[in-house]
């Protein structure tokens, strides 16, 4: 009888999105919280950077968008990335937070101020300014955003 391989120490990554939207005198408008998809290139990504193959950056910039076609594990993009209103993608403040384990979240975290109307529907993790790889990316119901308006957006990867 074949001795069956005992599993153990199984890692995982999850993550969320935290969106909060705030008037131009500080008051909330919106706040949501929404279940992201790690993409397969952002798998990929992330084991190239455990072990030091590859070339691949950290994951430290946010971006927004308008695109509506559902998320998908071979997403490598946004489907319509915002470039104006002051929602052009952004080098975000990285720190690490506690979920379950010390450290053992990634959190990314940017205010952008926001100059025109948009409806964002869209927001992924990327390791560039331009282009670079996606590590995450969800689709979900419009957050409307007018002149004025604050968008927060924290990003978080956990560990497990």
């Amino acid at each position: 009888m074949e001795k069956k391989e005992k599993k153990s120490g199984n890692i995982g990554i999850s993550g969320k999105m935290t969106f909060t939207v705030r008037d131009k005198d500080g008051k909330v408008k919106d706040t949501r919280i929404i279940k992201n998809l790690i993409v397969d290139a952002g798998l990929a990504g992330m084991a190239s950077r455990c072990n030091g193959s590859g070339s691949e950056a950290a994951f430290t910039y946010l971006a927004v968008g308008t695109g509506t076609t559902a998320a998908n594990a071979s997403d490598t993009a946004l489907g319509t990335e915002i470039t104006d209103s002051g929602l052009a993608r952004t080098s975000a403040t990285c720190t690490r937070t506690t979920t379950t384990k010390t450290n053992d979240t990634a959190k990314l975290d940017h205010t952008w101020s926001v100059t025109g109307t948009k409806a964002v529907t869209e927001a992924g993790a990327l390791n560039a300014g331009s282009s670079g790889t996606l590590l995450g990316r969800q689709v979900f119901s419009a957050i409307n955003v007018a002149n004025g308006d604050s968008l927060q957006l924290t990003y978080e990867f956990a560990m497990s």
